[in-house]
C-alpha cells in the first residue's frame, strides 16, 4: 500500500514525526485550559518539542549510501568490522575524533589515548548509533555533530597524503595527555 522510498522515509522521521505528534498534543491540552491541564499540557509539549528536536539531528547526522562493514556500539565500546580492516574502540579511552575524507569517502577517524586509530565510514550499516555514542563524550553536544558533518570541506587543510582532502577535528578529550599525530 506504501511505496518503499515512502516507508522508508517516514521510518527515518519517526522520532520528528512523533515529537511533532506530542506537541499538538501538548498544545492541545492547553487550549483545553484549566489550573491541571495547561502545566500538563505544557510539558507534554516541551517533551514533543524536545523529542522532535533531536530526532532532526539524528536525521541529519545519518548518512546516506552504502560502505561495506558494520558498526556497533555495546557498554560503551564502538566495533567496527570491515571486509579489509576493523577493530574496537572504548569511550572511556578515546582522545579525539577527527571527520576525514579519503579516496572520496568520508570516514570518522576516531584515535585512543594509545596512539591507535579507527577509520569508520560514515555509510557503513550501524553507524547512526555512533550519534548517542558521541553526544555521550564530555563536551560534545549533539549539534556540534550535525554541525561537524554539515560543514564544508577544509580544502586540504592537514594533508598527509594526495587522497587526503579533509581532515577536520570534531572533539578532543581535555586533560588526558593525548598523544599527537
Amino acid at each position: 500500500m506504501i511505496r518503499d522510498g515512502a516507508r522508508e522515509a517516514l521510518w527515518q522521521a519517526r522520532e520528528v514525526l512523533a515529537g511533532g505528534a506530542l506537541l499538538g498534543l501538548g498544545l492541545w491540552l492547553m487550549a483545553l485550559g484549566g489550573y491541571l491541564l495547561v502545566p500538563v499540557g505544557a510539558g507534554v509539549g516541551l517533551g514533543g518539542l524536545a523529542l522532535g528536536l533531536l530526532g532532526l539531528r539524528r536525521m541529519r547526522f545519518a548518512a546516506t549510501g552504502d560502505a561495506p562493514g558494520v558498526v556497533s556500539v555495546d557498554e560503551a565500546q564502538i566495533s567496527y568490522m570491515g571486509p579489509q580492516l576493523g577493530g574496537f574502540v572504548s569511550l572511556t579511552d578515546l582522545a579525539e575524533i577527527r571527520l576525514i575524507t579519503l579516496r572520496g569517502r568520508r570516514m570518522w577517524r576516531l584515535k585512543q589515548t594509545d596512539g591507535q586509530a579507527l577509520l569508520v565510514p560514515l555509510e557503513a550499516a550501524g553507524a547512526e548509533a555512533l550519534f548517542d555514542a558521541f553526544s555521550a563524550l564530555p563536551g560534545l553536544s549533539s549539534a556540534d555533530l550535525v554541525a561537524a558533518l554539515e560543514m564544508p570541506g577544509q580544502g586540504g587543510a592537514g594533508l598527509v597524503r594526495g587522497d587526503l582532502a579533509e581532515n577536520r577535528m570534531v572533539w578532543q578529550r581535555k586533560g588526558r595527555g593525548v598523544v599527537s599525530a
